[in-house]
């Protein structure tokens, strides 16, 4: 059907005015379906071969809320601005005449607020017994579905990252490890610039030898600090981690970890910058960086802000998003509390630490006739302190008992108990108890007592004068006997229980002494390997060869470098004592 077309009448001007240029038979062709055109919800549009609008309907026209007679006539850049059309697909369909389909979005203002929208689209060439005149766009709206999809992926993206923390966040007990584990796990997934920092305890630099900061001045201890490769030289710039950082009063880090608020400074302009910096000195770094944007979160654990998170964005990065300031938090708040566990962890290790060392820093002193050397080497940070020790006790007539002992657990408890059985032995000791009379009493009093844990130990009498050494063992692992000609072997002693049990029941083991032996006692750190059997293990350490005349010191290093793999997982005590000549009977 034809027909000729004018273009005044009115219910050909109700579906929007056409170019002037516009072909009759595209003149007609509109006519015909205008009505249905006109009416339809779905937006669309029809160009000429030179792309420009020569016919929008008003769900079209309606997309940006402009009159079509501000769109007909112009190119889809001009007529709507807001929106993406791939013109070469435009041109391609224009050239061979296959229809395409694509996704195109755009911004457009609804309810006079910009707002993101995404439409599906179908382009069709038109023609005639004429030839090309125009393409046709028909546009269906997906932005609800593709704002669900989106939300749907943003929140896989989050749980993706959140399972991620979990397995690379708080591998250790080391405060700073766990920081840098927090940084590289955000950077470049959340920012481009991410840092820790910690407070300090109270007064921090008392003895540090640092000047302290000026008055309402925040200062932080940077734990950890990275970036995408083309802006590591910042580091060098605005502090590498251990450094401690000063930050004026209203600088955002200041705020976060004062209130406990999060802080998003997108695009913030330069006067404002040097307010919220740590100093306004930086302001001109961060804009040769092109560092736009940041992102600040509190780190509370139990209640406590312990330091603050910092995301920072440059270059060709969007600012932050609400999902980008969510994603933080639920992060800021698990490393926070892995952080806070390495933090509580190190005191506690420190505590221990200091306890046992200070209760073996010395030995007492044995006689003269018996040379001794012992060593400490306490747990790498992976591991709590434990409750090893080791003494000896001179005793009248020449007498030296030498004692070496394990309390179960690891923490401040455990040397906390260890304490109380060394004391305990001592005062026993001091009783002219044989060994397993010492182990006797020690294990009812301990019960009595009612010490936490029970303990392994092994004491060794030895006596120059009447030429032999008494054994007795309450649940430790048998003493290494090196001959004076170089032989090793373990010493097969009758064990009792660990003490604190109440169970009783230890026997002694007497044999000679022998002149420039050496008697190794030892704890289970030295020998015991996770994934080997224990008489594999001591087997392994009968088997070091050692030279019985060489310095008691230098004995003592070749044990620990030739069984020792760092990192250590439990305590290690050694003692090795050798009966001076003159001082013993003849090896029978």
């Amino acid at each position: 059907m034809h027909r000729d077309v004018d273009p005044a009448d009115d219910e050909f001007d109700a579906g929007g005015p056409l170019g002037a240029d516009s072909r009759l038979s595209m003149r007609a062709r509109l006519l015909l379906f205008h009505r249905v055109l006109a009416e339809t919800n779905a937006p669309i549009g029809i160009l000429d071969p030179r792309l420009r609008l020569v016919y929008v309907n008003p769900a079209m026209s309606g997309i940006d809320g402009r009159p079509a007679s501000e769109q007909v006539g112009r190119s889809i850049a001009e007529g709507f601005p807001g929106l993406e059309v791939p013109e070469d697909l435009l041109r391609a369909v224009l050239a061979d005449g296959l229809a395409r389909e694509t996704t195109i979005s755009g911004v457009t203002t609804v309810r006079g607020l910009p707002q993101k929208r995404w439409w599906h689209a179908a382009y069709h060439r038109l023609d005639d017994e004429n030839g090309v005149f125009g393409v046709v766009g028909i546009l269906m709206e997906t932005t609800r579905s593709r704002r669900t999809q989106l939300a749907l992926d943003q929140a896989h993206r989050r749980l993706a990252l959140l399972d991620r923390a979990a397995l690379e966040i708080g591998t250790t007990l080391d405060t700073d490890t766990t920081c840098r584990e927090l940084v590289e796990l955000l950077v470049p997934v959340l920012a481009d610039v991410v840092g820790v920092e910690l407070l300090e305890p109270a007064d921090p630099d008392q003895h540090s030898g640092r000047p302290r900061p000026a008055p309402d001045t925040v200062r932080l201890r940077r734990a950890a600090w990275t970036s995408i490769p083309e802006l590591r030289y910042l580091s060098a710039v605005l502090g590498r981690p251990g450094e401690h950082i000063d930050y004026q009063p209203g600088a955002d880090v200041a705020r976060v970890v004062r209130s406990g608020a999060t802080v998003v400074d997108n695009r913030p302009p330069d006067d404002r910058l040097r307010t919220t910096a740590p100093d306004a000195s930086r302001v001109a770094v961060y804009r040769e960086a092109g560092m736009h944007s940041a992102l600040m979160v509190p780190l509370i654990a139990r209640g406590e802000i312990i330091g603050s998170l910092s995301l920072i964005r440059a270059g060709a990065s969007p600012p932050f998003t609400e999902d980008d300031v969510e994603m933080a938090r639920d992060l800021a708040y698990r490393a926070a509390t892995c952080v806070d566990n390495a933090r509580r962890y190190s005191r506690e290790h420190g505590v221990a630490l200091a306890l046992q060392r200070a209760l073996l820093s010395r030995p007492k002193v044995p006689h003269p006739d018996v040379e001794l050397a012992t060593r400490y080497l306490p747990a790498g940070r992976s591991a709590e302190v434990g409750g090893d020790w080791f003494d000896a006790i001179a005793l009248p007539h020449g007498r030296t008992l030498l004692a070496v002992g394990d309390v179960m657990g690891h923490g401040v408890q455990a040397a906390v108990d260890m304490s109380h059985y060394r004391a305990l032995l001592r005062v026993l000791a001091a009783g002219g108890l044989t060994p397993e009379e010492i182990l006797t009493r020690a294990d009812r009093m301990s019960q009595e007592a009612e010490l936490d844990r029970v303990a392994t130990c092994l004491l060794v009498l030895i006596d120059p004068r009447a030429g032999v050494s008494t054994f007795a063992n309450a649940g430790h692992l048998p003493p290494l006997l090196i001959a004076p000609g170089g032989t090793s072997r373990l010493l097969r002693l009758p064990t009792g229980p660990p003490l604190g049990t109440g169970c009783g029941g230890y026997a002694s083991y007497i044999r000679p002494d022998v002149a420039g032996g050496v008697l190794i006692l030892y704890t289970d750190g030295l020998v015991e390997r996770r994934d080997e059997d224990i008489d594999a293990s001591l087997a392994r350490l009968a088997g070091v060869r050692l030279a019985p005349d060489a310095p008691l010191e230098s004995l003592v290093d070749t044990i620990l470098d030739r069984l020792v793999v760092p990192p250590v997982e439990d305590d290690i005590a050694v003692v090795a004592a050798r009966l001076l000549d003159g001082g013993s009977a003849r090896e029978r």
